[in-house]
């Protein structure tokens, strides 16, 4: 039997023969997502919240009852009392903050420094032993702070590191670089060593074809890298409890807790000094967003 050409092909649009349950199943699921997400992130960022919140209110607010949620007077009080003292100098807490940046931008500086070119090494050259090496250099790792911080201590007691902004860069960098040797490691990989041997028949060494190509091109890998072992540095408490006895040295994590005890608790001054303290990795996490994007992502899709 014939058929034309207009039966064979309908001129008319195709018709949705999807289901309707199918058709909107899909929006209505997307909602749901939307709405449990929303719940979600709704609780997990409530104390960081409530913590801004608490921040700038006056005492009489923070401690009222039911807890005011939006009918506060907003003040910055508490801010000013984080940096200046009753008595219009530096207050306690600024020095232990300007310790923090100096301890935790140190140690982060010298950890990469002397993380990256190991790690490039145990990736281009054939180490004897290298997998044994590796994992005693992540074996350090295992143990939390606490349990080696006594053998520390006395160690540090003898050679006269204890209370000293130098003892706590040394022992944050030696936590900070088996980490940044095995982050590294792993971006050193996914660099073809070909550029570093075409460099070397151009006439380059080993170290100026490492400089001039492969590192520029770690530069993701190094800020994501960078920005863990700040964070580590920067959060540190164990170490920084132990090994500092005076407000000049002690840095920011002892620092804030120390401001809870006693009878009362000025809970503005420490929500505050929290916010404080929590801006600054932020802050270096958003300079260096586009690099550390592309540094936890690399390698993730294979050519």
């Amino acid at each position: 039997m014939a058929v034309s050409i207009n039966e064979a092909v309908s001129t008319d649009p195709a018709r949705d023969r999807t289901p309707p349950a199918r058709r909107f199943g899909g929006r209505g699921l997307s909602v749901l997502e939307i709405a449990v997400l929303t719940v979600l992130a709704a609780v997990m960022l409530f104390p960081v919240l409530w913590m801004i919140e608490t921040s700038i209110k006056e005492n009489r607010d923070v401690y009222a009852i039911p807890a005011k949620f939006f009918d506060f007077q907003v003040t910055l009080d508490h801010f000013k009392d984080v940096f200046f003292s009753s008595g219009g100098g530096r207050s306690s807490l600024s020095v232990s903050f300007l310790n923090s940046v100096v301890v935790a931008g140190v140690s982060t500086v010298l950890a990469t420094v002397l993380g990256v070119p190991a790690a490039w090494a145990y990736s281009r050259f054939a180490v004897k032993a290298k997998k044994d090496q590796l994992f005693f250099i992540l074996s350090t790792r295992f143990m939390p702070p606490v349990v080696v911080v006594i053998p520390i201590f006395l160690m540090y007691r003898q050679l006269g590191l204890i209370d000293t902004k130098l003892g706590l860069i040394l022992i944050y960098t030696a936590f900070n670089v088996p980490f940044t040797i095995w982050m590294m490691k792993g971006f050193v990989d996914e660099v073809p060593a070909e550029y570093e041997d075409a460099a070397m028949l151009d006439g380059y060494t080993r170290l100026q074809a490492f400089r001039r190509f492969t590192l520029p091109l770690l530069l993701p890998g190094i800020a994501a890298t960078a920005v863990f072992a700040l964070i580590f540095s920067w959060n540190e408490f164990v170490f920084a409890i132990f090994l500092t006895s005076s407000d000049s040295v002690r840095t920011a994590p002892p620092a804030i807790a120390g401001l809870i005890g006693g009878t009362t608790v000025d809970w503005g001054l420490v929500a505050a000094a929290s916010v404080v303290f929590a801006l600054p990795v932020l802050v270096f996490a958003y300079l260096v967003r586009k690099h550390l994007i592309a540094g936890v992502t690399l390698g993730a899709v294979r050519r």
